[in-house]
């Protein structure tokens, strides 16, 4: 008898426990009470080494908000438009409040208004402030970015010594430009395989260290030397 009465307790204290609960929860989606109202937002990125301070100023949610109000799509378009942010989820969560998570676009390459040297990302999006000193063994391109540049610069980078910037000529080819000022046209076809001649030719003859004006590698069968 006493083993059923304890039963019978703790029986309706869940039974209670669980429709209070159930109650918040209902409330919170539906917008009513106090758990509906966003009292705190949590932000995680796929990174540890970003301010993530700016993107609760893009949110743009007041405390005290009903979480059930806010849409949260236009949150994320807002986010999304945060220099370096690639993707942004939004969720609400039980008690009222947001959770945010965001992915990172990460800095691969440099980009330089003759001023200035902006972190880019592969797709050439800025992704940190400027700097006015140049990143140390960083390819660094002027002008315009078309918005694929992984693999352009994953080679460059196997000149990155002699390595002054890259130009995007005509939005079809390359223009490679040493710190000795020998300009190197890159052919529009497969311009990787030409930055890897030309290492080739540098370790063989020192081309990059000879007085040349320009290498010009637009014709595939031929490179002419200036």
């Amino acid at each position: 008898m006493k083993k059923n009465l304890w039963f019978w307790l703790y029986f309706i204290a869940a039974i209670l426990l669980a429709i209070y609960f159930a109650t918040r929860i209902v409330m919170a989606f539906m917008g009513y009470g106090p758990t509906a109202m966003v009292r705190h937002i949590s932000i995680s990125a796929d990174t540890n080494d970003k301010d993530l301070t700016p993107i609760i100023a893009a949110a743009g949610i007041a405390p005290g908000t009903h979480s059930h109000a806010i849409k949260l799509e236009l949150v994320n378009a807002r986010i999304e438009q945060t220099p370096g942010i690639k993707e942004s989820a939004v969720r609400r969560l039980p008690n009222g409040n947001l959770s945010i998570r965001v992915n990172l676009y990460h800095a691969v390459a440099e980009r330089t208004d003759g001023v200035y040297y902006y972190p880019i990302s592969a797709n050439g999006k800025d992704v940190k402030t400027p700097s006015e000193t140049r990143g140390a063994g960083t390819v660094v391109f002027r002008g315009k970015i078309p918005n694929d540049i992984g693999e352009i610069t994953k080679a460059a980078n196997n000149l990155i010594g002699d390595l002054d910037y890259l130009e995007w000529i005509d939005d079809r080819r390359w223009n490679l430009i040493t710190l000795g000022g020998i300009t190197i046209m890159l052919p529009e076809n497969d311009p990787i395989s030409a930055i890897g001649n030309i290492v080739v030719l540098d370790k063989k003859y020192n081309i990059l260290s000879k007085d040349l004006k320009a290498i010009d590698m637009r014709d595939n069968t031929r490179i002419l030397v200036k």
